[in-house]
């Protein structure tokens, strides 16, 4: 038969609506659950959290659960109602999340001119795209001044947290954890930070898994 336009989801206290779209995605990643995981124990009232690159804005969601003021950031004004929308399924309080639709990279740097602090950031950013005013995001080229602004905001006080996700095509966790450790002055802070693979494991006996992105995470 045919397809419903939309679903509702569920993961912990989080609800989102997936639906298919023109670009093949259906607004979640299933491997972003052992991500969503690590943010839930690190999110905390009291705690300013970035997220660039937000999409659909789960992840968003789920540190407004933990008690977070959330900055959500994105290009795409669609993907930012979307977000909108979990937010509300997700029964968020008013004001928990602040949604903006802007250029990732010119967003941390007018953060780092302003002296703003964060004590989670997470960023998911793609190999290619553009900004709301068509600004070109090429991950090679943006990535490095990227973190190196993040790391001018980061708060590296106890219980913060970074995260960076990728799916970049040609990048391996190795190349991303490296990329990190440039752009954070004190070595020490990303000295125990892990880096690997997401999964998704397939449902029968054999356990087989298909990889699906990459990580670096750490907290203080």
């Amino acid at each position: 038969g045919d397809l419903p336009m939309s679903w509702e989801l569920a993961w912990e206290e989080a609800r989102f609506m997936i639906r298919p779209t023109s670009f093949k995605h259906t607004g979640f990643f299933p491997e972003q659950a052992a991500n969503w995981e690590w943010i839930a124990r690190r999110s905390a009232p009291d705690r300013a959290v970035l997220n660039l690159f937000g999409y659909t804005g789960i992840a968003s969601v789920i540190a407004a659960k933990g008690g977070a003021f959330v900055t959500h950031v994105d290009a795409s004004r669609q993907s930012n109602e979307w977000a909108k929308e979990n937010a509300r399924l997700s029964e968020v309080s008013e004001g928990a999340i602040r949604f903006l639709v802007d250029d990732a990279l010119k967003f941390a740097a007018r953060e780092a001119r302003r002296g703003a602090s964060y004590d989670g950031i997470i960023l998911d950013p793609p190999a290619f795209g553009r900004g709301p005013k068509g600004e070109v995001w090429r991950i090679e080229e943006g990535l490095p001044r990227l973190l190196s602004a993040l790391a001018e905001i980061w708060s590296e006080r106890s219980g913060s947290f970074f995260l960076l996700n990728g799916y970049a095509a040609g990048y391996a966790a190795a190349s991303f954890r490296q990329a990190v450790e440039g752009a954070f002055p004190k070595a020490s802070i990303v000295a125990d930070a892990e880096c690997g693979e997401l999964h998704v494991a397939e449902s029968g006996p054999v356990g087989r898994v298909v990889p699906s992105g990459i990580f670096v995470r750490f907290g203080v």
